[in-house]
């Protein structure tokens, strides 16, 4: 007969964390909230990946451009680029965000000095940039022979056919650094000559990078930043169980640091044959995600079959409808709490640790607390990052009201077959997501900002400085359908009826 779970599964509004002592240590602009991206050996080694905040946003066509990767990078987490889309788009989408920032950046708009005034406005509006090197062969590499910004060339008092060489900054008036510059000498030079870019030359004066004025001044208003070793922003993208064969050599071409499978459910043998491909063919060096599972034996499985991380989490999406579709699924907070468990387990066994994600649940900030203080290394988020000014949709009013459309990877808008794929035909069967509107909350920067101070204030009155010392630390306790009631505003009069009760 089939096994019947003795308890009823559990969200995190079911949930209150009990205060533990605080010393005067204990305060929020001390927490650090560093935590593992991938598996490691725990005590034993540095993971390769981390984030300096547990935030990842979803792999959505609803949330994760290049557009809000690049802006939950400046804030220390990454984003996951959605994968429902053709191989081409996404790679260039990664790419964006590995070019956009970074201490030494390849050039990305070049021409000869024989190009036209024209083909330097055609350039900067294909690429989003003022800065174009002029080269002996128009290449990224070529010889370097001027720059041209718009400071150099008024289109109200110029010819579209106007030559580049009779209006570019020529190479002898130019600031450049050799090859062996470092970072912080080539930022020295940017400051001490009034700069706006440094271009890095090697012995035979080719172009080898731009050092930007702007990048150092970025980093100095976003100390968390998520950078990689070459100072670009980290990014993630989406695969799915089918043509993970041409699109991930694509993805990794373009620059991705991490790919996860994108499935509502994870415990199949496709993710299994999926992490099997990426081990036979790049061994250690690509770092894969798999999931979702709800489970011990789910984790172990994926943990076994070597994901580099595991997403917890079946149908507590706000937009997905798995459960009342199919019947699947666990509530968030109980799915995380064995998970966690099952993943301690396979730590003390194996002396290697894979990070989970709680994916889904997520309603209100201090949910965010208790999904870390029940085990998750970090989490991932769609309704949240999809009502902020960068995420990919369009903003509407509804009702009086601004509003971001938001749509599930199940439903027909996304038709995102793969990520339900059993194997069988090519197509969206049924929906397992819903098209909707989440109330418009303005930048992501001022939003996240708030978001981890709460975070970071809980943590300090459980008397932990730490996520690791928050999960050694909490004490948690289940609350009743009146305790509920009382915790929020009861038997009063709103004043303002507006509140903000919702992420």
């Amino acid at each position: 007969m089939a096994y019947y779970y003795p308890e009823p599964s559990h969200t995190f509004s079911e949930y209150l964390l009990i205060p533990g002592y605080t010393s005067e240590d204990c305060i929020p602009d001390r927490v650090s909230l560093k935590t593992p991206l991938v598996k490691y050996r725990k005590g034993v080694e540095e993971p390769a990946l981390s984030l300096n905040v547990p935030l990842t946003s979803a792999v959505m066509q609803s949330v994760s451009n290049d557009t809000l990767a690049i802006a939950l990078a400046k804030e220390g987490g990454i984003s996951f680029i959605f994968g429902s889309q053709s191989i081409e788009n996404q790679a260039a989408m990664v790419a964006r965000v590995k070019g956009y920032k970074a201490g030494f950046v390849t050039s990305a708009s070049n021409l000869t000095p024989d190009a036209t005034l024209a083909d330097v406005l055609a350039l900067k509006a294909k690429n989003g940039f003022s800065t174009v090197a002029i080269t002996e062969d128009g290449t990224a590499n070529g010889k370097l022979l001027g720059i041209v910004t718009s400071r150099d060339y008024r289109v109200s008092r110029m010819e579209p056919s106007d030559k580049v060489s009779d209006f570019m900054t020529p190479r002898s008036k130019l600031v450049t650094a050799p090859k062996e510059t470092t970072l912080k000498e080539a930022n020295d030079i940017i400051w001490a000559h009034k700069l706006n870019s440094l271009p890095i030359v090697d012995e035979n004066d080719h172009l080898l990078y731009f050092v930007f004025r702007k990048d150092y001044a970025s980093h100095k208003e976003n100390p968390l930043e998520l950078l990689d070793d070459k100072k670009r922003y980290l990014v993630g993208a989406g695969i799915n169980t089918r043509d993970y064969a041409d699109r991930i050599p694509a993805l990794l071409k373009a620059g991705a640091d991490v790919l996860v499978i994108d499935s509502s459910e994870g415990y199949t043998c496709w993710q299994e044959k999926t992490i099997k491909w990426v081990r036979e063919n790049y061994g250690d060096t690509v770092k894969i995600g798999a999931g979702n599972v709800v489970d011990r034996d789910g984790f172990l499985f994926l943990a076994k079959a070597g994901a580099d991380f595991v997403k917890v989490g079946i149908g507590g999406g706000s937009i997905c409808i798995t459960r009342e579709t199919k019947g699947i699924g666990r509530g968030q907070a109980t799915a995380l709490i064995e998970v966690a468990a099952a993943r301690d387990e396979y730590f003390k066994e194996t002396g290697i640790y894979v990070p989970i994600c709680s994916d889904g649940g997520i309603v209100h900030d201090y949910h965010m607390t208790l999904a870390l203080a029940m085990g998750a290394d970090f989490l991932m988020l769609g309704r949240y990052f999809a009502r902020f000014d960068e995420s990919p949709t369009n903003k509407v009013m509804v009702n009086g009201a601004y509003m971001k459309e938001y749509w599930g990877e199940g439903s027909a808008r996304a038709r995102n077959w793969q990520r339900y794929d059993m194997g069988g035909d090519k197509k969206l069967s049924f929906e397992e997501g819903v098209d909707s509107y989440v109330p418009y909350a303005g930048a992501l920067k001022d939003n996240v900002g708030m978001t981890l101070a709460k975070v970071r204030s809980t943590m300090c009155n459980c008397g932990a400085m730490s996520i690791p010392e928050l999960q050694q630390k909490a004490k948690i306790t289940l609350v009743s359908a009146t305790s509920l009631v009382e915790g929020g505003a009861h038997d009063v009069v709103l004043r303002d009826p507006s509140r903000n009760t919702a992420q």
